[in-house]
């Protein structure tokens, strides 16, 4: 954390396609080396097999998975008096979104499908149905700070 001043939060323009903010957010976690046309044509592919299969609207459902994805809570190591306490904090907003984006990018790599599109889209409709690694993640997450809430008091 910067100590002379407040760091100015970028401004995320939204992506071509749909004209979401949080598509663009998604595409710039999936590109790697700043192929980012690779990591649309990846993204877009995933919609289309999403709409395919369930035939509803691919934004809809990716919406709903990352809203089932986003922790609230999380721990965070707390050093006091020679030893180390696991305490609760809630996350803020930009957080949330980035450690759900970020998990459902992680575990999708980690998938048997083929292709990164039909890995992504699978892990997209088992976030939005609350099934998958993703969603898993976050109630391992809730659980750790539920079994740790009596260090509540240690938040700084």
């Amino acid at each position: 954390m910067p100590r002379r001043r407040e760091i100015a939060e970028r401004v995320i323009i939204a992506d071509a396609k749909y004209n979401s903010k949080l598509v663009a957010k998604f595409i710039k976690s999936i590109m790697r080396d700043g192929k980012k046309s690779i990591a649309e044509s990846i993204l877009y592919n995933a919609f289309g097999i999403i709409e395919k299969k369930t035939s509803e609207a691919p934004l809809k459902t990716f919406e709903q998975a990352v809203d089932n994805v986003r922790p609230i809570i999380e721990v965070k190591s707390r050093r006091v008096g020679g030893s180390t306490y696991q305490v609760p904090t809630e996350i803020r907003q930009s957080r949330r979104t980035a450690l759900g984006i970020r998990w459902l990018i992680g575990f999708a790599r980690k998938r048997s499908e083929k292709s990164m599109a039909e890995k992504l889209a699978a892990e997209i409709m088992d976030a939005a149905n609350n099934r998958g690694s993703s969603a898993k993640k976050k109630e391992d997450t809730h659980k750790m700070a539920e079994a740790n809430k009596a260090f509540a008091h240690y938040r700084w």
